[in-house]
C-alpha cells in the first residue's frame, strides 16, 4: 500500500471525530488545536489525492482489477466526501471571530474580561478558544490573558510580560494605582460601553459615575487579588475566603475528579460572574446612585438639625450613605471634623439611630468619634440614667452606634458625646 494512502487513512478517524463535532454544533469543542489540525488534514488530503492519482495512473497496467477498484474508491471518497466536509469547517472556523484566553487553571481575571467582551453585542458571537499554543492563538481576534502582550490596537491584553506595570493612573483612565490584570484592562477600555449596553443608558456623567464605582467595588480588588497584592500591610486578623475570585477558583476541577468537562465548568464561572456584577450595577444604578441627591441636601441642610453643623440627619433608614458622605466631603472641601455624626430614623421599629462617622471609607470600622465608653453596651433604663438623656435605647458595646425613641433624643446623644470629648463647636 502507497505510504499517501496510509496516511489518509490513518486520519480518517481522527477527521471523522472531528468533523462530526464540528457540523453538529459549530463550536470548537472536541480539540484545543481544531483549526490547527484541520489546516493540516486538509494539505495532507489534497497532496494525497494527487499522489493516489499519479500512482493509479504509472502502475495501473501492474495493478489487479481488485486492488485498482480499492485505490479507486479511496480517490473517490477523498473527492466526494471527506475533502469538502474537511474545507467547509476549515473555511467554516476560520471565518468564526474568536475569543482567546489560556486552558488549564481558569481564573477570574480571564473569565471576567470575557464576559465583559461577550456582554456587548459586538463580541456576543465571538467563540472562546483556550489554548497556550502560538498557533491556535494566533487564529483568534482578541487574545487576553494569555501571549505575554498588551496592544489595544491589536486586541491583545495580557498582564503578565515582565516590563507590565500599568495602572487605571498610568492609562489615563482613572486615579487608580493597583497593578491592572486582564480584567482592569478590558474594563478600561470596554467598562463603560458594557455599562452604557447593559443598562440601556446613553448619559455620560451617570456612566462615568458607575464607571469609577464598578471598578473601586468589583474589579480593582479582581486585579489585585491576580496581581498577588495584600488589601493592607501586615499581618491579617482573619482570613478572607468569600471572594469572588476564590469562588471562580473552586469552581475548577478538583486533584481527585476523575472526569471533568473543563469548558462547562469555565462557562459555569462566566455565569457566576454575570449574575454577581449585574446585580451589583442594578444595585449602584436603582439604589445606590439616587441616594447621592438625598445625602447633598442633607449635608448641605445639617445646620438646621443643630447649630454646630457637626451633625447631619438622613431621610430614612437603610440608605447607602457612606460612599456618597466622602465624595461629597471631598467635594464641599470639608474637614475631618466638621461633620462627626448621622442621624436617622429605623422605620421598622419606629426609632431614631445615631451613628458615628468612619474617618474615611478605606477605615470603615475606625469611627471618627465613638459613642461615650460608659455608655457602651448599656440599654433602655440604665442608659438613660448614665446617659441622663430621656428615651435611650442602646449604644453597641463598640460604641459605633446609639439608638433613642426620638429624633430630640439622638441629637442630644450626639452633642452630649461631641461635648464630652471637647469637641463640640459652638
Amino acid at each position: 500500500m502507497p505510504p499517501h494512502l496510509r496516511c489518509v487513512r490513518a486520519l480518517h478517524r481522527f477527521t471523522r471525530e472531528c468533523l462530526n463535532v464540528a457540523e453538529t454544533n459549530c463550536k470548537i469543542v472536541a480539540h484545543q488545536k481544531f483549526l490547527y489540525y484541520l489546516t493540516i488534514i486538509l494539505r495532507c488530503f489534497r497532496c494525497a489525492k494527487v499522489c493516489l492519482s499519479q500512482y493509479l495512473w504509472v502502475a495501473s497496467s501492474a495493478l489487479n482489477e481488485y486492488i485498482y477498484l480499492f485505490y479507486a474508491r479511496n480517490i473517490n471518497c477523498l473527492s466526494t466526501f471527506l475533502l469538502p466536509r474537511v474545507a467547509y469547517c476549515h473555511s467554516k472556523y476560520f471565518t468564526m471571530p474568536k475569543i482567546g484566553t489560556h486552558d488549564g487553571s481558569f481564573h477570574c481575571d480571564e473569565v471576567f474580561a470575557i464576559f465583559l467582551l461577550k456582554s456587548l453585542p459586538e463580541y456576543n458571537n465571538y467563540e472562546i478558544v483556550r489554548s497556550r499554543d502560538k498557533d491556535v492563538l494566533s487564529l483568534c481576534d482578541i487574545v487576553v490573558d494569555v501571549g505575554g502582550e498588551y496592544n489595544h490596537a491589536a486586541m491583545k491584553y495580557d498582564h503578565h510580560q515582565r516590563d507590565f506595570a500599568h495602572t487605571m493612573n498610568t492609562l489615563g483612565v482613572m486615579n487608580f494605582h493597583t497593578k491592572l490584570s486582564s480584567a482592569g484592562l478590558i474594563y478600561a477600555h470596554f467598562g463603560k460601553n458594557v455599562i452604557s449596553s447593559l443598562l440601556g443608558l446613553q448619559h455620560d456623567s451617570i456612566i462615568d459615575v458607575l464607571f469609577k464605582k464598578v471598578y473601586q467595588t468589583f474589579v480593582e480588588s479582581i486585579d489585585a487579588i491576580d496581581n498577588g497584592i495584600a488589601q493592607f500591610d501586615g499581618k491579617p486578623r482573619y482570613y478572607l475566603g468569600g471572594t469572588l475570585s476564590s469562588r471562580i477558583s473552586m469552581l475548577n476541577p478538583a486533584w481527585n475528579e476523575d472526569t471533568v468537562n473543563v469548558h462547562e465548568r469555565f462557562m459555569m464561572a462566566i455565569k457566576l460572574v454575570d449574575k454577581e456584577f449585574n446585580e451589583l450595577l442594578t444595585y449602584l444604578h436603582k439604589s445606590w446612585l439616587p441616594a447621592r441627591s438625598h445625602i447633598i441636601n442633607a449635608v448641605t441642610h445639617r445646620y438646621d438639625v443643630d447649630k454646630s453643623g457637626q451633625i447631619f440627619c438622613l431621610e430614612g433608614g437603610g440608605m447607602p450613605w457612606k460612599d456618597h458622605f466622602f465624595l461629597i466631603e471631598e467635594q464641599f472641601h470639608l474637614k475631618n471634623d466638621d461633620i462627626i455624626y448621622v442621624i436617622y430614623e429605623d422605620n421598622v421599629n419606629a426609632q431614631w439611630r445615631v451613628q458615628a462617622i468612619p474617618v474615611n471609607e478605606r477605615q470603615p470600622f475606625e469611627n471618627r468619634l465613638p459613642l461615650p465608653e460608659a455608655w457602651r453596651g448599656l440599654r433602655d433604663a440604665e442608659l438613660t440614667k448614665v446617659a441622663d438623656i430621656p428615651g435611650c435605647i442602646f449604644v453597641h458595646p463598640s460604641g459605633f452606634i446609639g439608638g433613642n425613641k426620638s429624633m430630640q433624643g439622638v441629637i442630644e446623644m450626639a452633642r452630649k458625646s461631641l461635648s464630652l470629648a471637647g469637641k463640640y463647636k459652638n
